[in-house]
């Protein structure tokens, strides 16, 4: 398979060419800095002003899928500049993407596109799938006209829309900015713990891509996150299991806000995000329990994601409908697997979904 990838130099991005290359697809990155992604990633990459250029055409001529990552990190103190930048990163570079796709002969018949928890805002301990409307603060907003953006793109096109939770990730992310306090006994639940954390092993969440690109049963909204959610004092102490340290040291909600200001909300107000749609369409996770999620992330080895073979059945005619919910594989059919297995880079624009939503 051919396939362009753009925000292929961050953590998840760098895990998914690696897992491509490795079974053999012909992979193209996107990147503000092709020289040094080409490097860094050993594939053919093109540079790319996601907010202020189209993409160059050699980067989506003769594709056969497109995966859009690229966005600005979430996870810093927001002012006006900030949240202008998060939302033009979003909504412009994936309009650029679009059109870029459509002024292409022929065009990719797959466009994958990320897109985050945020969307659905704070939803307290309901169970969140993916047939609930977005929520309606300012972060919801903006992955909703995000997912506008990459819409457009269903006329004649595959679109899937990859909605992700924390990604459990030793080198970035959450994870690694709380490994610290936690190896040092400082860790804790923050605010009440009561709000829930999305979350998801790396491992799946490279899977899910993998899955996305191969089976044609993937269409519209996935939720990307383990079956079961846990709340933030849940994952705080199994994190303090996973480091053997007690996680006894809560952290005071208005500490966070002195400290982050608005982004707080993005640790304080938590979603009960579940994986409607991955496991009805056969997907198998990996590491659906959070104890050995995190143990498994800690370990010293590199993370291998294999893809499952891909369906048995034809590519169907491309669905102008595709954001409705679709069948899944039939009972007979085997499951889709991923086998075992993150995205920011200096200077480069996350692909993060806990630094997005």
């Amino acid at each position: 398979m051919k396939v362009t990838v753009s925000g292929a130099t961050g953590r998840v991005g760098r895990h998914l060419v690696a897992a491509l290359k490795e079974r053999g697809d012909d992979v193209v990155a996107l990147s503000r800095d092709a020289e040094k992604a080409g490097e860094q990633l050993g594939v053919q990459a093109y540079a790319w002003d996601l907010k202020n250029e189209a993409v160059p055409r050699p980067a989506l001529e003769g594709r056969d899928a497109i995966v859009h990552l690229a966005g600005e990190d979430v996870g810093q103190r927001w002012n006006k500049d900030v949240k202008a930048e998060i939302l033009d990163s979003r909504e412009k570079g994936t309009r650029n993407m679009v059109h870029s796709i459509f002024d292409t002969k022929p065009r990719p018949r797959t466009f994958i596109c990320a897109s985050a928890a945020g969307f659905y805002g704070a939803r307290g301990s309901e169970p969140v799938d993916e047939t609930e409307l977005p929520g309606e603060d300012w972060l919801a907003e903006v992955c909703a006209r995000w997912e506008r953006q990459a819409d457009t793109a269903k006329m004649g096109i595959r679109l899937v829309i990859v909605r992700t939770g924390i990604v459990l990730d030793a080198e970035g992310g959450a994870l690694a900015k709380m490994l610290p306090p936690f190896k040092a006994g400082l860790g804790g639940p923050i605010g009440s713990g009561k709000q829930y954390m999305p979350w998801i092993h790396l491992d799946d969440l490279v899977g899910i891509y993998l899955a996305a690109l191969d089976h044609p049963t993937f269409n519209g909204a996935i939720n990307a996150s383990a079956p079961e959610p846990a709340t933030n004092k849940q994952f705080a102490k199994a994190l303090g299991r996973a480091v053997n340290r007690p996680a006894v040291a809560p952290v005071p909600g208005f500490t966070l806000k002195l400290m982050y200001g608005e982004m707080s909300q993005i640790v304080l107000n938590g979603v009960r995000m579940v994986p409607g749609r991955a496991p009805e369409l056969g997907y198998e996770f990996q590491h659906p329990d959070l104890d050995e999620a995190l143990r498994s992330t800690l370990e010293e080895r590199p993370a291998r994601p294999v893809s499952a073979p891909p369906a048995a059945e034809p590519e169907p005619e491309p669905d102008a409908s595709v954001l409705g919910a679709l069948p899944g594989e039939g009972p007979d059919d085997p499951p889709v697997r991923a086998g075992l297995g993150g995205d920011r880079e200096p200077g480069e624009r996350s692909d993060d979904a806990e630094e997005k939503a």
